[in-house]
This record gives C-alpha cells, sequence and structure tokens, in this order.
C-alpha cells in the first residue's frame, strides 16, 4: 500500500512489480514476423528459409545468428535508456524474458553467455554493465553458464552516437580482445553475445571476432532492442 506496484514504462500503476501497464504493451515496438537471421531485423514478407538483409549481406556478420525482441523506440528507448543510464535495474528481469522468448530456441547447451564489455572508465563512471546485467539474467533463466570477464574493452572507445556505419566500425577495430585468464574456456564453446542495443553491429562483430580468435564454436546476437533503418 506504501508503495504499489508501478508501469516500468510510465509509472502508472500496475497489478504487480516489474511489468508494463496495457497502454504501454499495446505500444512496445516487439518484433515480429520476419526478420533477418543475423541481425534480427524486421523484413517485408514471409519465407520458410532463413533470409539475410541486404546490410548483413554486405557486411558478411562474424555470428552464426542475430535476434531482438523490439525495436529501438517508443516505449523500448525509454526502456533501455532507464536501464543503461538511470540505475532502472528494475527493469532487467522484464526486458531478459522477451530475449529470452527472441532467443533461437535450438542453442547448445553447453553455450557460454558473455555481455559486451564496457571500458573500466566507462564502468567506473556508471557504476555497472547494463549488458552484464542482462546476460546474467538470460544466462539464468537458459540454464547456460555465465561469465562477464571473458572479454575485456582494451581501448577506451569514443561514442558511436551519430556516426556513419563505417566510422562505427573505425572507431572499435582492435578496441576488444579475451581475456587470457579465460581463452581456453572459449575453445570449441558455442558463444551467446548480449547486448542492449545494435545499431550497426560494429561492437558485437568487435565482440565476434575477438571470440573466433579463441576458437569458439557458432556465435549467436541477442539484444534488448534493435535499431530500425531509416525508410
Amino acid at each position: 500500500m506504501i508503495y504499489p506496484p508501478q508501469c516500468l514504462g510510465c509509472g502508472g500503476l500496475v497489478a504487480q512489480d516489474n511489468g508494463i501497464c496495457a497502454a504501454c504493451f499495446a505500444e512496445t515496438p516487439f518484433i515480429t514476423g520476419l526478420v533477418c537471421d543475423l541481425c534480427g531485423i524486421a523484413l517485408p514478407g514471409q519465407s520458410d528459409i532463413a533470409v539475410h538483409c541486404d546490410d548483413c549481406l554486405s557486411l558478411g556478420r562474424p555470428w552464426t545468428r542475430g535476434r531482438a525482441p523490439l525495436r529501438y523506440e517508443g516505449v523500448a528507448r525509454r526502456l533501455v535508456l532507464g536501464l543503461k543510464h538511470g540505475d532502472r535495474h528494475e527493469i532487467v528481469d522484464m526486458a531478459a524474458d522477451w530475449m529470452v522468448a527472441a532467443c533461437p530456441p535450438d542453442m547448445p547447451k553447453d553455450t557460454l553467455v558473455m555481455p559486451v564489455p564496457l571500458h573500466l572508465f566507462r564502468l567506473l563512471s556508471r557504476r555497472y554493465n547494463q549488458s552484464a546485467l542482462l546476460a546474467q539474467a538470460v544466462a539464468k533463466r537458459l540454464e547456460l553458464e555465465f561469465n562477464p570477464a571473458l572479454l575485456l574493452r582494451t581501448r577506451r572507445t569514443a561514442s558511436l552516437d551519430g556516426k556513419s556505419r563505417d566510422a562505427r566500425f573505425a572507431e572499435v577495430s582492435d578496441a576488444i580482445s579475451v581475456n587470457t585468464k579465460y581463452a581456453q574456456s572459449l575453445q570449441g564453446r558455442p558463444i551467446l553475445l548480449i547486448d542492449d542495443v545494435m545499431t550497426s553491429g560494429a561492437t558485437l562483430a568487435a565482440c565476434a571476432t575477438a571470440c573466433q580468435s579463441a576458437q569458439c564454436r557458432e556465435i549467436y546476437v541477442t539484444v534488448l532492442a534493435r535499431v530500425a533503418k531509416a525508410a
């Protein structure tokens, strides 16, 4: 009665904690229907086989499959920014449920779950890695091994906001590496990379390339929200 449950999207009253109201749920931009098998972006039409968008065909993603439950707009954008910059850790449980639903159902049981890493200075400034919170929750639901220290961001990169696709890839080039302490644990293991948002995929590509250097097996990618291409 003193602290009634509030909607994670708008702050209105709801029946239980860590949920969103009917109005916010109706406005949440879930990705449904046909999607690119590599980046999860929505595609027009229908298909009985895996299809790839033009960007993924031209870039050659260094991972096996990629998914996202939400488009990065509206309610989804508010949730991501609240988690990323607003200490809204209560969003993690609901977000992880959505991400698990979007994950490939046939991931091997020896899959190793890891987050996209933050540079130490940014981690100290923010005090937590939102991708690690999501990855831990996803791993728990899927009953998979989780290790937040497998990858290191060895170079402090500038913000990617507003940069072109090519500039994003150049900025994160050689900025992420495998933690030598855990390099052996990646050999022959499938990997599930977790991040909050995918725009160009540059950071995820840098992570996947680092994992490939440690001779991992297939690499899966799941993010909470996917930035939609401009029409």
